[in-house]
């Protein structure tokens, strides 16, 4: 991780979960991050947490699901820092509900958060890359094995179908990235259960999510952090396209 030492990075939904311990293990290796989340509080804490480590986590308030918001970060991060060369997309919600039973209003905002967001959080950082001319970058997608497979669990289709639309993305990415000549790195997470609260943050139903957590072997957000670091650490004429991370014994 000694290259990327001072410089900057984006990680969304770094209010908890996997991306709070991304933002944390970064800071740790050197790094100025730029957490974005809508709880912007939780990252301030994080922060002061994290004052005496080689880099530093700066906090945003972002709403992934508007563009004014996700302009305003990527500007910023330029303005103030320099420019962000590494993207975490990692902001997500889950919504389970058979397509029949659905609440449209929750649907789109999966949708919304899980795919269009990080579409634009990919364009406007990676045009600002360029822009700025940096030989590298890297941008990383925080997909799901549920976007390579549709898993066996009644009103996940939707969820499953954003999951499969993020692995898309960053191959259609890397291809696009490729084709223009960049050096800049695209790689797929694919988590299985990870114990983050992105299972009960749609629905507030913290028993169900627990009542999962009991029955099935989980993954913690630390161990997808790691896998993120294992991908940045690599030299910069490896590309680490997909990596996959289930917990021994999953059920799922």
């Amino acid at each position: 991780m000694e290259r990327w030492t001072g410089r900057v990075a984006i990680v969304t939904g770094a209010s908890s979960g996997i991306g709070a311990a991304t933002a944390k293990k970064m800071v740790q290796a050197g790094m100025r991050v730029v957490g974005v989340a809508r709880r912007e509080d939780k990252i301030k804490s994080l922060a002061a947490e994290l004052k005496s480590e080689k880099g530093q986590l700066f906090a945003m308030a972002c709403d992934v699901t508007k563009e004014e918001d996700i302009k305003r970060v990527v500007k910023w991060t330029r303005d103030v820092l320099g420019g962000a060369d590494v993207l975490v997309n990692n902001a997500g919600v889950w919504y389970q509900a058979p397509f029949l039973e659905s609440n449209g209003e929750l649907l789109r905002k999966m949708i919304d958060t899980n795919m269009w967001g990080l579409i634009m959080f990919i364009k406007e950082v990676t045009l600002d890359i360029r822009e700025r001319g940096v030989s590298d970058g890297h941008i990383v997608n925080i997909a799901s094995i549920a976007g390579h497979r549709l898993l066996n669990c009644p009103g996940i289709g939707a969820y499953c179908a954003t999951k499969h639309g993020v692995t898309v993305i960053s191959e259609a990415l890397r291809q696009e990235l490729r084709d223009l000549g960049t050096r800049i790195r695209v790689t797929n997470i694919s988590p299985g259960v990870v114990k983050t609260d992105l299972f009960s943050a749609l629905e507030q139903n913290q028993a169900r999510a627990q009542e999962m957590f009991q029955v099935n072997p989980h993954l913690h957000p630390e161990d997808i952090a790691d896998g993120i670091i294992y991908a940045l650490s690599t030299p910069p004429h490896v590309q680490v396209q997909e990596i996959t991370i289930e917990p021994v014994g999953e059920k799922i």
